[in-house]
């Protein structure tokens, strides 16, 4: 077995060594057994000059390099370092091949052993990280990572992960690391040998596993914690009236912990809301830490009664820092034990059946098998089975669809269901007080598709703004080119060994009884068909929109209207494709369910693996069926929903979908949820407009006689926080074009970036000009030492931005649509919040006219009664981005004068809390800024 690795980091003038780019400096740090027990590093000459960016990246100039030795004087001595070792690097392949390169090219051999890759290791051993960059590693690992991009520092920080991966490797049970050694054939590194070695000395030795791990059914999980039944030995709880008695409770618990008055005014709402069955809605501002607020009553609440009560949330980091922070702290303050649970759609969790099936398959591209052994590591660590924990590449995420948890016809072996994820997180909720889920799963028991939820008849709504928007969407239609186009290319044409190709090679291995009605010819031809179509039918709903946006110069991505009552020849051509589309459909489903049947019938028994070949052409026939249905619904049933055609111009063939929703789900959600409840309580620190839940009410059909209604403000001093500045030298937004406002606002966020040192968040309405501020702020140069952030152009999720944000000293933060909300950048990360206009929604956007229309058809005003309380309640969320906690300080700059300048932009002023407004030219702003900050 080797036992000694050599982990190398190298800086170079490029990625191309074949197009001359060089080596700037080398790094090696040698490993033997288990030690590191010598260092190298050397600044190389590259005989040319560094370029710019590679400067900036590395520190490096050419000064620093010029009497450094040629790589030619050191190659004998890189030679000496790798003899008898396992080659190592972050992202192996490009260090080993530029190495390769100056070795062969200085007359040495080159090297020729075995290599290992630390990303490929760190994505196989820790499953769930949130990214495998170095730098992300070594903060997960908090090793000390003080120049990144110099390869001194960067090999150093890279050995000491390998050794950490090392060891946690070793520490794998033996049937995970035999299942990971027949994976890891086709990785880019040597893992393979590396286990083999490490197996052979294990096999030596008597295996003592983890009590946490249990070899299940050839594969080693997590056990599952015992289930104990709470038992509070009979005693009453009675829940804490008084604020003495909620505060002796809480110290009780904790020393100093800051219980707030506004936080004891919202747990005894919740709790009288629950107590005499009244729907409530509560506005809590930020700090006045609403997850506890509700979470103590309700606890008491369940107690009592022996009731389960949900808590819904919107996103998914709220149902964490629940879990993660609140569940903790409320479990050290109650005198008693409280069962919690999450719970999410079917879904989301692994079948552990299906994923045993896959590890006998062979023919696995790079992206599935390591995917595979991404899941093999997880199943030791992970207690709920939800891919959310997961960070699968675009390839694994396909591969998810063949594992994920569905309503199954063959899978019914007891044994795995005792182990099952979903069944366990449906039994949990059985038995649970509280039960954390989404809005999404909270409705779907209204659609009665049997829901994983309970019986229930009291819930909290968390980030309760956000009902109304994803009741339309789940009482809608969505159909997306990229997603149909994937689904029907599951299926395959018989050549590429797909589904076709399992079913037709399952009938061949049938001796036939009867013979076939359909012959295969007819279902291939059905195939071809069904391809054609599906691209003809996608073109002409892009024909569609483009022939409604011809006076539309300039603009790349649109929403288009869509109705049947058009009378233009683009529409009438689209509803036939979509009429020849759904027949074909009907065929196709028919012709492969045929097939089942008969195998069915003439099969005596299937082996496991045609079960699940059999299960999976299950799984695609269901999803025909949700396609045909939502090309009825959307193009040739007459339905009073609002359609429209989402689009980008630049590439139709990626970005064309088509959405059905309708425009009002009050009716729905008081018929079908609230008159059905006996208490919801909706919650968030944006549901008032002017002081008034009129607005929120009407949209999600509750009743303003019967409804409790309490607005808790913030605790924080925002008078004392925050400066609101309104710059008087920008033209208003309505009077020029894009291009001129966006010239004039970019200039301003240069000169406040330089006078706040960046720490900037810049909220759009739009995409369009968030792209032409950003192009044309890095055009002028000014802020070449900032770092730019910016949704749709960098790449990376929300979170991801923010956090990347965090790490600089001085950036700029530009987001649209979801940066408006749910972005916490505490302290002095964030010190300026810009809006660059009021937010809004375009009047021509399709759901935005029709809710206009609906309102104008009864008589109402729909400005007042739509237009206006929408972009207010948005407003308030971005408002909401710069504070959060009592020691924040900032300043929030509006660049859309019609704040000050129109009527209406006293109902945006009067709806955020009272603080200092200064209006004046920029540059005496930028003094106020200055002396503020």
């Amino acid at each position: 077995m080797i036992n000694k690795f050599v982990v190398i980091d190298l800086e170079t003038t490029g990625n191309l060594p074949k197009k001359g780019d060089k080596i700037i400096q080398f790094a090696a740090v040698v490993i033997e057994d288990g030690k590191i027990t010598e260092k190298f590093s050397s600044l190389i000459n590259p005989n040319k000059s560094i370029p710019i960016f590679i400067e900036e990246l590395t520190g490096l100039n050419d000064d620093m390099v010029k009497d450094a030795p040629l790589f030619s004087e050191i190659a004998e001595k890189v030679m000496t370092l790798l003899d008898g070792a396992y080659f190592v690097a972050h992202n192996v392949l490009f260090d080993l091949s530029f190495l390769q390169d100056e070795l062969i090219q200085s007359g040495q051999e080159g090297f020729f052993g075995p290599v290992l890759d630390t990303v490929e290791m760190a994505r196989i051993l820790y499953p769930t990280a949130d990214g495998y960059k170095l730098s992300d590693l070594a903060e997960k690992e908090n090793l000390n990572h003080d120049r990144p991009h110099q390869a001194d520092s960067d090999a150093q920080v890279t050995a000491e992960l390998f050794l950490i991966l090392l060891d946690r490797l070793t520490s794998l049970p033996i049937v995970t690391l035999k299942q990971l050694s027949h994976l890891s054939g086709g990785l880019k590194s040597d893992l393979q040998q590396f286990i083999d070695d490490l197996l052979v000395n294990k096999e030596d030795t008597l295996e003592q596993l983890s009590e946490s791990i249990e070899i299940f059914k050839g594969i080693a999980i997590k056990r599952p914690a015992e289930q104990t039944a709470t038992t509070n030995s009979g005693k009453e709880y009675q829940f804490p009236a008084s604020e003495v008695e909620k505060t002796s409770l809480v110290n009780h618990a904790f020393e100093a912990f800051e219980m707030r008055s506004g936080q004891f005014t919202m747990m005894d709402t919740v709790y009288q809301s629950f107590q005499t069955e009244k729907h409530t809605l509560i506005e809590a501002g930020t700090g006045v830490g609403k997850s506890l607020g509700y979470l103590l009553p309700i606890a008491y609440f369940s107690r009592q009664k022996g009731l389960h009560i949900v808590v819904s949330t919107h996103t998914i980091q709220l149902q964490e820092q629940i879990l993660k922070n609140e569940i903790p702290l409320l479990a050290k303050i109650l005198p008693f034990k409280l069962n919690t649970v999450l719970l999410k759609g079917r879904n989301h969790y692994i079948s552990l059946e299906k994923f045993s099936r896959t590890l006998s398959d062979d023919n696995d591209n790079y992206d599935t098998g390591l995917t595979k052994m991404q899941i093999l590591v997880w199943l030791i660590e992970t207690e709920t089975g939800d891919r959310d924990e997961l960070n699968l590449s675009s390839g694994g995420q396909l591969f998810w669809n063949k594992i994920k948890n569905e309503a199954a016809l063959f899978l019914q072996n007891q044994a795995w269901q005792e182990r099952d994820f979903y069944l366990n997180a449906k039994r949990k909720a059985q038995s649970a007080d509280i039960i954390i889920t989404n809005h999404s799963l909270l409705l779907s028991d209204i659609k009665g598709e049997g829901t994983i939820l309970p019986d229930y008849s009291f819930a909290i709504i968390d980030e309760g703004h956000q009902f109304e928007k994803v009741a339309s969407q789940f009482f809608g239609h969505t159909l997306d080119y990229l997603a149909t186009r994937l689904l029907l290319s599951q299926f395959g044409v018989y050549e590429q060994k797909l589904l076709f190709h399992d079913l037709e090679r399952l009938i061949a291995s049938i001796p036939k009884k009867t013979e076939m009605v359909t012959p295969v010819t007819k279902l291939n031809q059905l195939n071809v068909d069904l391809a054609f179509e599906t691209d003809e039918f996608f073109q002409l709903i892009a024909l569609f929109a483009k022939s409604k946006l011809t006076n539309k110069k300039g603009i790349n991505r649109a929403k288009v209207r869509f109705s049947l009552q058009d009378e233009a020849k683009e529409k009438k051509a689209l509803v036939h494709s979509a009429e020849r589309f759904a027949f074909l459909l009907k065929d196709f489903h028919s012709v492969i369910l045929e097939r089942l049947e008969w195998i069915n019938r003439e099969s005596d028994t299937l082996t496991r693996s045609q079960e699940n070949k059999m299960e999976e052409i299950q799984s695609f026939l269901n999803e025909l069926t949700e396609l045909r249905n939502t090309v009825i619904y959307s193009f040739i049933k007459h339905t009073s929903d609002v359609k429209w055609i989402e689009i980008d111009i630049r590439s139709p063939q990626n970005v064309t979908t088509f959405i059905a929703q309708p425009a009002s789900v009050a009716d729905q959600l008081r018929e079908q949820f609230f008159q059905l409840k006996k208490a919801v309580v909706l919650t968030s620190a944006t549901l008032t407009v002017n002081k008034s839940f009129d607005y929120i009410m009407k949209e999600i059909g509750l009743d303003p006689v019967s409804t409790i209604q309490l607005t808790i403000p913030s605790p924080f001093q925002y008078n004392q926080q925050v400066q609101l500045l309104i710059p008087e030298d920008i033209p208003e937004i309505n009077t020029v074009s894009l291009e001129d406002y966006v010239i004039s606002i970019t200039e301003h966020i240069i000169t406040i970036a330089e006078a706040t040192k960046g720490r900037m968040l810049l909220l759009f309405t739009a995409y369009d000009m968030l792209k032409k501020t950003y192009e044309l702020i890095k055009e002028s140069g000014f802020l070449h030492d900032y770092a730019m952030i910016a949704q749709g152009i960098t790449s990376g999720s929300r979170t991801r931005l923010t956090r990347n944000f965090q790490r600089y000293e001085k950036a700029l933060l530009l987001g649209t649509s979801s940066f408006w909300e749910g972005v916490d950048i505490p302290g002095e990360d964030l010190s300026c919040l810009v809006i660059v206009r009021l937010p809004f929604s375009p009047p021509d956007e399709p759901l935005t006219e029709a809710k206009c229309q609906l309102i104008e058809k009864r008589g109402g005003n729909a400005f007042s009664e739509y237009s206006l309380p929408e972009a207010v309640l948005r407003f308030k969320q971005g408002f909401g981005r710069l504070i959060r906690t009592e020691n924040d300080r900032g300043i929030i700059v509006v660049f859309d004068k019609r704040i000050v300048t129109t009527k209406y932009g006293k109902a945006f002023l009067k709806s955020i809390p009272n603080v200092p407004i200064k209006k004046g030219r920029m540059d005496d702003l930028v003094e106020i800024i200055d002396s503020w900050l």
